[in-house]
């Protein structure tokens, strides 16, 4: 007689630029859910050793610790430039993956790169920034920007903290496109760095089953973490429900 079992699902966490992953630990307290914050490649060493990386080496080291992980199935859930990892990573476990709830996410066309994503203007003005400057933002514009309603310790604390990534996260292309599992983006109505008229242009990329809101800036994770958390529980739960009426599980 062949046995049925109930997989328990997870999540896997892949966080934006600059940040680690327990930006997410707030989210993540309390869960009930498996959950796997995965982290960039090299985080504690030099910039040097980093800064020739590509979108692949990225990709790569993230898929090995899922592929270490003891959760056969789960949901992806990505922020900001992280939206273009999972693209990319989702691709690699069509046989795994549950869903993609993408957080004020990056999400380019097939063919594209997070650079691609962005108005001509603002394209050509970091196109500039990132040849002269590098991938670390002046304090301002990270205060500004990513930490725009978070308190003025957790505004420190991230411009503390913050990790320049490798340019070439920013121009490599991926060729995926979004896989044809359930969707679910969260837009960020008060996000300063990935605007909202540009998360509209995020949402028709991903064409998601469903849109969810957030009236918060680009880190819900730090300035409303309960919102966000009870945003994925349901996410899940209502998968859950609709693979149990389809006699999936």
């Amino acid at each position: 007689m062949q046995q049925h079992f109930h997989e328990e699902i997870g999540f896997v966490f892949i966080h934006g630029a600059g940040l680690e992953g327990q930006v997410w630990s707030k989210v993540v307290e309390g869960f009930e859910h498996p959950y796997l914050l995965v982290e960039f490649p090299l985080r504690k060493s030099s910039f040097d050793s980093r800064s020739g990386l590509s979108l692949e080496d990225y990709v790569t080291h993230m898929k090995k610790q899922v592929e270490d992980w003891e959760i056969r199935r789960f949901v992806i859930v990505a922020h900001s430039l992280g939206g273009v990892f999972a693209s990319r990573l989702a691709s690699e476990w069509t046989d795994r993956l549950v869903g993609i709830v993408a957080v004020g996410a990056a999400i380019p066309k097939n063919g594209g790169s997070f650079l691609s994503i962005l108005p001509f203007p603002q394209k050509q003005l970091m196109s500039v920034i990132l040849r002269l400057s590098g991938t670390t933002p002046p304090e301002s514009a990270i205060r500004k920007g990513l930490c725009s309603d978070l308190s003025p310790a957790q505004a420190t604390e991230v411009v503390s903290g913050f990790i320049p990534e490798a340019v070439r996260v920013y121009t490599d292309r991926i060729h995926v496109s979004v896989p044809d599992v359930p969707k679910l983006y969260v837009k960020l109505t008060q996000d300063k760095e990935l605007s909202p008229s540009l998360q509209d242009k995020m949402i028709a990329n991903f064409s998601p089953q469903s849109v969810q809101v957030l009236e918060t800036g680009h880190l819900p994770m730090l300035s409303h973490p309960q919102g966000l958390r009870s945003i994925l529980v349901n996410f899940l739960s209502e998968e859950l429900k609709q693979r149990s009426l389809q006699g999936q599980i």
